[in-house]
């Protein structure tokens, strides 16, 4: 990225510290977490102690970060390196992400960026310039991405409260600014489980790994009465409305189920949990060192912030999350995809000079698709 762009986003993003800082989140037992940033073209800073807001506020007026992180654990010493930290307990966090879902939509909506020559064309294998292979994806999301991704949250937290009665006011979802959702759960039974029950825990979720057994399928010794009903609890219950669709067809089908045989069930399992299982990141959520994002804070690669969704159902990310100034700014941009921001079409682009708001500007230079002119 050239210094021009660079001086730029810090100052975009500078600005926009100073005026809204109310919106960053300082975590409960702030002093008891880690923090980290990254600038721009430079590596991540961590293992930082903060003890209150002004201490945070000062961290984003000395530094102007591209991006903020701060740990879902508590240590009694998080600005120690990791091995003397002394971990006490972490927050259960959940990532859900747009790439990770399969859309149709995306091929539609990522641009290849040459590695060798810069390059610029949609979504292809092989440089149309040069025909080099060693491309660079950027995806510019369109609402299905977040609509989709919105039903993975749906899903996430009716897992949450009926499964494992958390409180439905101690989940917190977060737009992360760019792709997807980070689905906060706080003073939980869960607070001082492990990674390797993290891990867990995510495969029930996304029902990775589940059995024929558990939903009645056996090898030998079939019963009926042990396949799922609709007046069960959990998965059970779930796979009863995915499969068998109403109670008047559960016997027909059943039959039909034992008559294919146990290889065939398992297939029948393996698309009911591609259908109707949760789509999170299992690392994310079991790693119990890692630095998220700070909720308030801009993401980088967007110029997007990271916010509480207060209202999932009626959210819109590419409004709610840009707060970057409305001053225009000129660049030269080269975007062969049309993207949206506060209900304004911008692009498509090819390698022209163009006046635009400050927040598309720094949205494109984010995405590689543009520079200062």
């Amino acid at each position: 990225m050239q210094d021009t762009d660079i001086k730029f986003l810090e100052d975009s993003f500078k600005k926009y510290y100073f005026e809204h800082f109310d919106l960053i989140h300082v975590p409960e037992r702030t002093s008891e977490r880690e923090f980290g940033f990254q600038k721009f073209n430079s590596g991540m800073t961590r293992h930082i102690q903060i003890k209150d807001d002004k201490e945070l506020h000062l961290l984003f007026m000395q530094n102007v970060p591209s991006d903020v992180y701060c740990s879902n654990a508590y240590y009694s010493f998080p600005n120690l390196p990791m091995n003397e930290k002394d971990w006490k307990e972490a927050d259960l966090i959940f990532d859900i992400d747009a790439k990770d879902l399969n859309l149709t939509c995306r091929a539609n909506h990522t641009v290849s960026i040459c590695n060798e020559c810069n390059e610029i064309s949609k979504d292809s294998n092989q440089c149309r310039k040069c025909n080099s292979t060693k491309l660079e994806k950027k995806s510019l999301p369109c609402k299905n991405c977040i609509e989709q991704s919105k039903i993975q949250v749906e899903k996430l937290s009716e897992i949450l409260i009926e499964d494992f009665a958390i409180d439905k006011e101690n989940i917190h979802v977060y737009f992360s600014g760019n792709e997807g959702f980070h689905v906060y759960v706080y003073n939980s039974q869960f607070q001082e489980i492990g990674s390797r029950e993290r891990s867990e825990l995510t495969d029930y979720i996304s029902l990775r790994g589940a059995i024929p057994e558990t939903f009645g399928m056996r090898k030998f010794k079939q019963d009926r009465a042990a396949f799922p009903d609709f007046d069960e609890k959990g998965w059970r219950k779930r796979f009863s409305k995915y499969v068998f669709g109403s109670k008047s067809k559960r016997s027909k089908i059943i039959t039909e189920l034992l008559a294919n045989g146990y290889s065939s069930f398992q297939k029948t399992l393996d698309d009911v949990s591609k259908n109707i299982g949760v789509k999170i990141d299992p690392n994310v959520t079991m790693d119990i060192h890692r630095i998220f994002r700070l909720p308030g804070s801009i993401n980088s690669k967007s110029g997007l912030t990271k916010i509480l969704c207060k209202d999932l159902t009626k959210f819109d990310a590419y409004t709610e999350a840009s707060f970057l100034s409305d001053e225009t700014i000129e660049v030269l941009a080269n975007s062969p995809i049309e993207f949206k921001l506060k209900n304004k079409k911008f692009g498509p682009y090819n390698n022209e000079k163009v006046t635009v708001p400050t927040f598309a500007g720094v949205y494109m230079i984010c995405k590689k698709l543009a520079k200062i002119a």
